[in-house]
């Protein structure tokens, strides 16, 4: 007889909104010409929305115009695993068109920074020095705003209590 098969147990909607709040780093994997392309990312959620910052340089660029279709997940992890969350959703990305959108979630970003006491380091992921001023990043468009939608799919996943 085979032994029985333990199943992670799955995140509820409140769960999964709430790691994806609570962190700021994912992973975007972009359907890649052979293999997948994943390329790491810093986001902001709007309770709605997941918003990334991209340069406009790099092969994600290439990826995105050839098919945005994409998987995004979202992680927090014990050092020893004896706790972890992830959560993986497919969706779309776009390019946010609208200039108050923008500059929104563009200040959305600044607010993370801030808050969350990143190094300035992150600045460059960004498509800005280390050195620039915060404001930066919303008084000069030196990033496109991509934005998650049409998710078909949300997989969470937990395994003991949240950390």
């Amino acid at each position: 007889m085979a032994p029985e098969v333990v199943k992670i147990p799955k995140m509820n909607k409140r769960e999964y909104d709430r790691l994806i709040e609570e962190e700021h780093v994912c992973r975007i994997a972009f359907k890649g010409d052979r293999y997948p392309y994943i390329v790491p990312f810093v986001y902001v959620f709007d309770g709605r929305f997941m918003y990334f910052l991209s340069t406009k340089y790099g092969k994600k660029i290439d990826q995105f115009r050839r098919d945005p279709h994409v998987s995004v997940e979202v992680e927090r992890y014990a050092p020893d695993l004896s706790s972890y969350r992830f959560v993986t959703l497919r969706g779309r990305l776009v390019e946010a068109s609208d200039s108050e959108e923008r500059g929104a979630v563009r200040r959305r970003f600044v607010a993370l920074i801030e808050n969350k006491n990143l190094s300035r380091n992150v600045l460059s992921a960004l498509g800005h020095s280390p050195s620039d001023p915060l404001d930066s990043i919303v008084e000069e468009e030196r990033s496109l705003v991509w934005k998650l939608v049409e998710v078909e799919k949300i997989v969470g996943l937990k395994d003991g209590e949240m950390i």
